[in-house]
C-alpha cells in the first residue's frame, strides 16, 4: 500500500496537565517559546523547532498515566549538550544519560520532567540496531550492563535480564529496586 500523498505540517500532542499555569512555565522553559493561545484551563504551543501543536488540558489528574515518555531525536551529542544548557538557563534541572544502551541503541540524551511527571529526552542515537539481548543498561546491582560496541553484542545473567528497566518510567524502575532509567 502507497501512503497517501500528504503534506504532514507537525506533530500534535495533546496533554493533561493538574495545573496549566505550572505546565506553561515548564513547557515554556523547554521550548524557550511563549504559547501562542491560553484559554481557562487551556494552553496551546505552536513550537517551530522541532515543529510540534502541543496542546495542555487542565483537569483533575489522579496518577501519571500509561505514557512512558516524549522525546526530541537530534543530529548530534553537541546538540544534544546545546539543549541541555537551554534548560538550565531557563531554569530546569536535566538529568543526563550519555553512551547510555536504550532501545537497542547507544545514545546521548537528557532529560526534563514536566509539573505532572512527563518526561521528555532530548537524545541523538550513536549506535542503532544493537542485538536483542543488549537493549538495556541496568542491572539488579544499578550498573550499567556492559556492551561490545564492535560486535553489539553484550552478556547479561539472568538475573540481571528480569531486573532491567528501558525505555520506561522512573517509577517503573523503582518497582523493580532500580533507581537509574535508561
Amino acid at each position: 500500500m502507497n501512503s497517501l500523498p500528504i503534506q504532514s505540517l507537525k506533530a500534535h500532542i495533546s496533554l493533561n496537565v493538574s495545573n496549566v499555569k505550572n505546565s506553561i512555565e515548564f513547557y515554556k522553559k523547554l521550548f524557550g517559546v511563549e504559547p501562542s493561545k491560553v484559554r481557562n484551563g487551556y494552553a496551546k504551543f505552536d513550537v517551530a523547532n522541532p515543529p510540534l501543536n502541543l496542546a495542555l488540558n487542565q483537569i483533575a489528574v489522579k496518577e501519571r498515566g500509561a505514557l512512558s515518555h516524549l522525546g526530541i531525536q537530534v543530529a548530534t551529542t553537541e546538540d544534544v549538550m546545546a539543549v541541555r544548557e537551554q534548560w538550565i538557563k531557563f531554569g530546569l534541572t536535566p538529568r543526563d544519560e550519555m553512551q547510555t544502551n536504550c532501545c537497542y541503541a547507544i545514545q546521548d540524551k537528557t532529560w526534563a520532567q514536566d509539573p505532572d511527571g512527563n518526561e521528555w529526552e532530548v537524545f541523538v542515537v550513536l549506535q542503532d540496531n544493537l542485538a536483542e539481548t543488549s537493549m538495556c543498561c541496568v542491572t539488579d546491582e544499578n550498573k550499567e550492563v556492559p556492551v561490545d560496541t564492535t560486535s553489539n553484542q553484550t552478556t547479561i545473567s539472568e538475573t540481571s535480564k528480569t531486573a532491567m528497566s528501558c525505555c520506561g518510567t522512573s517509577e517503573t524502575a523503582n518497582l523493580v529496586g532500580l533507581s537509574k532509567k535508561c
